[in-house]
């Protein structure tokens, strides 16, 4: 059984069918907005917090609306990932309220919190060498091995899945002039792209990506999708190299991909904390550094971003922590 993405650029109406699918098994999140951090950055901001899902990101999303499409078509095999952390828990998660086994493929550089997330969602982790092709390789074993892929991002129901994320969030506030999320393997900015662009064609879609990681925007201004590249990022969620079907929906319906800087991604996560109370992962707080490193994109604008995730060890960043109460 070999492991390949699928071909088939997912349309509208199979996103709306992923949430009609998964929308009683995952949390419809929030989306908040500070009027102080309006003014701060020159916009209105309306934050989709997909880091207040049960396994505190997003990634419950496409794995619940992958192992239900299993489900339907009378596969009951159990499951095998790779994942740098939020994706391998939420893969074991739905497998788990689905009664299977998932097993997890994780980079041996793993962040310690993000691997006790998968375990505690009952999944089994396989470490490896932290690069692309180790992640790969090690899925591959497993598959052979019989276990069915669900994979992290390149995926026809993965990309569904996540992209109802922007379907929430454009039915709360169809009024938005751009959307903005984090692009790691695309899953995410892909299926939320497609989303958005039927709701109101006219929104301008961007992606945030770290300088250090940013294989996305080596692709796009190449014309081909980069496959080899070593990622030196703290925004561990987004250290992945872009899917091949993200990257064709990337291509075709996302303006840009700004990159960012890690005291850009530093300067995120302390605007979020100043502000909301809230602390998120690196990755998620690409979203606000591009705001505050490209200011000119975003002025005057009304401005959706995701969360994607909040499975960070406040004591990795000791200068961050949760707002008490009153405090300014």
């Amino acid at each position: 059984m070999q492991l390949e993405a699928a071909d088939a650029q997912p349309e509208f109406d199979d996103i709306l069918a992923a949430y009609h699918r998964i929308h009683q098994h995952v949390r419809h999140t929030p989306v908040i907005n500070d009027p102080q951090l309006d003014a701060t950055l020159g916009c209105q901001l309306f934050c989709k917090c997909e880091n207040q899902q049960e396994i505190g990101a997003f990634k419950i999303r496409g794995a619940m609306n992958a192992v239900l499409s299993l489900r339907e078509q009378g596969i009951t095999s159990d499951l095998a990932t790779h994942s740098s952390g939020n994706h391998g828990a939420a893969v074991a998660a739905a497998a788990r309220q689905d009664g299977r086994r998932a097993v997890v493929v994780m980079p041996e550089n793993s962040l310690e919190a993000k691997v006790h997330n998968v375990r505690r969602f009952g999944g089994e982790v396989v470490f490896c060498k932290a690069n692309q092709q180790a992640r790969e390789s090690g899925l591959q074993t497993l598959v052979d091995q019989g276990l069915v892929a669900v994979h992290p991002y390149d995926q026809h129901e993965i990309i569904c899945g996540q992209g109802t994320a922007a379907l929430e969030l454009l039915e709360e506030h169809p009024e938005l002039d751009i959307l903005l999320a984090p692009v790691g393997g695309g899953g995410l900015i892909a299926g939320c792209a497609i989303a958005a662009r039927h709701l109101r064609p006219e929104i301008r879609v961007l992606a945030a990506e770290p300088e250090g990681a940013a294989d996305t925007a080596e692709s796009l201004r190449r014309g081909e999708r980069v496959t080899e590249w070593k990622p030196d990022t703290m925004a561990d969620g987004l250290r992945a190299i872009v899917g091949r079907l993200p990257f064709q929906i990337i291509q075709q319906q996302v303006e840009a991909v700004l990159t960012v800087s890690e005291n850009s991604i530093l300067a995120g996560m302390e605007l979020v904390w100043r502000h909301f109370g809230m602390l998120i992962e690196p990755s998620s707080a690409t979203v606000i550094a591009a705001m505050v490193q490209y200011p000119e994109n975003f002025s005057g604008c009304k401005v959706g971003v995701i969360f994607t995730g909040g499975n960070v060890d406040p004591l990795t960043f000791p200068e961050l922590k949760p707002r008490e109460p009153g405090q300014p």
